[in-house]
Order: C-alpha cells, then structure tokens, then sequence
C-alpha cells in the first residue's frame, strides 16, 4: 500500500487562504473603496502610488496575488494526483520561492520605503512563507522515489 502524502492537502489549503485575503483585497479595489484595517497601515500602503504595477493606472498587487495563489492552487491539485512528478515538485518548488522572494521583498518595500505595514499584505506573506515551507517539505519528503 502506498504512503499518502499530505503536503499537497496542506498546500491546497494554505493557498485558499492566500486566496480568501487577496480576493478581498481585489474586490475592494475593484469598487476603489480601502478596506478598514486592524494595524492602521493598510490605508497608507493601499493608497500610495506604488500600490500597482506600472504606477497609478497599472495592474494592483493585490490581483498578482490574486493569479499567484490561483496558480499555486492548480499546482497543488495537480501534485495530489502525482505526489511524486519530478516536473512538479520542481515548479512547485520553484513558484513558491518565488513567491516567498517577492513576499520578503514587498514587505521590506512596505517598511523602508512606505514606512506602514498593511495587514493583508503581511497575511499574504505569511502564507506565501507556510507554502514554500510546505512546498520544501514535500520536495524532502519524495525526493528519494522521485519520478
């Protein structure tokens, strides 16, 4: 009987969390409202001019974040299939260094350059961390049977 794996059941619901924070954020910025925040820094961090891609009229952060998780979900589904895809487990891990980079780099920006941390922001990279933990996790734990 084969050993089942876990990591990609765990993989797939940390990215929904991923997902629920960076809809909202989406959806508010749809409507061009700013959501309230706990911490006070969400307003000054969603607000300001860097907030996008490609300045005022580009692409938020917050639908990057939005296809990020939604990719990581796909790749998550796809590893519960084949735990063991050698093409997988590389660009899951991939991805999610990636992801962790950017997530490091976006909240030292927040801090050094904004000078405010936006909670959701702060969520997002959090979870962005507990996926590339899970993610080096698993590449660790199938590395030895490994297509």
């Amino acid at each position: 009987m084969e050993k089942v794996l876990l990591q990609p059941f765990y993989l797939l619901a940390a990215a929904l969390v991923g997902l629920g924070d960076t809809l909202y954020l989406s959806y508010y910025h749809w409507l061009n409202i700013t959501p309230t925040c706990a911490i006070g820094g969400c307003e000054i961090v969603l607000q300001s001019k860097y907030s996008m891609i490609g300045g005022t009229y580009g692409i938020p952060f917050a639908y990057v974040g939005l296809f990020f998780y939604l990719y990581f979900i796909a790749l998550a589904v796809l590893l519960m299939i084949d735990p063991y895809s050698k093409a997988l487990r590389i660009g899951l891990l991939g991805y999610a260094t990636v992801g962790l980079l950017s997530s490091v780099g976006f909240e030292l920006f927040q801090v050094f350059v904004i000078h405010a941390i936006c909670m959701y922001c702060a969520i997002s990279a959090a979870v962005t961390l507990a996926l590339f933990g899970v993610a080096l996790w698993h590449w660790r734990a199938t590395r030895t049977r490994a297509a």
